[in-house]
């Protein structure tokens, strides 16, 4: 089986919530505190190829720092711009991302995680 590796905020209950459900299930997996250790920007790059479509998914857009960061809630923001956004402002990264393989989800709600499972 392949582990899995989420980047997980323990302060984030959804974030908790998906490290419950992957220990329920007994799914090896590798957690990375991203906040602790801020994501590069090449491996910020491989997760939105990873979690494909939409880039903007990754960002908390509702979260009031992004607003104070002169950020626009309502832009449609490029792949190239949302690894930027990330690499400047780590903790607007949506949570959790788990990654299996080459795929990824953002798993919000947690039954995204079924997508990998």
């Amino acid at each position: 089986m392949v582990k899995l590796t989420i980047y997980h905020n323990p302060r984030c209950t959804k974030s908790r919530e998906a490290l419950e459900r992957l220990a329920d299930r007994k799914v090896p997996h590798e957690v990375v505190l991203y906040l602790d250790a801020p994501l590069s920007k090449t491996k910020l790059q491989e997760l939105v190829k990873q979690v494909g479509g939409d880039p903007n998914q990754l960002l908390r857009r509702k979260d009031p720092k992004f607003k104070e960061a002169g950020l626009d809630p309502q832009k449609n923001y490029s792949a190239a711009e949302v690894v930027a956004l990330l690499a400047e402002y780590g903790h607007l990264m949506e949570r959790p991302v788990v990654v299996k393989g080459s795929r990824a989800v953002v798993a919000r709600p947690t039954e995204r995680l079924d997508d990998l499972l």
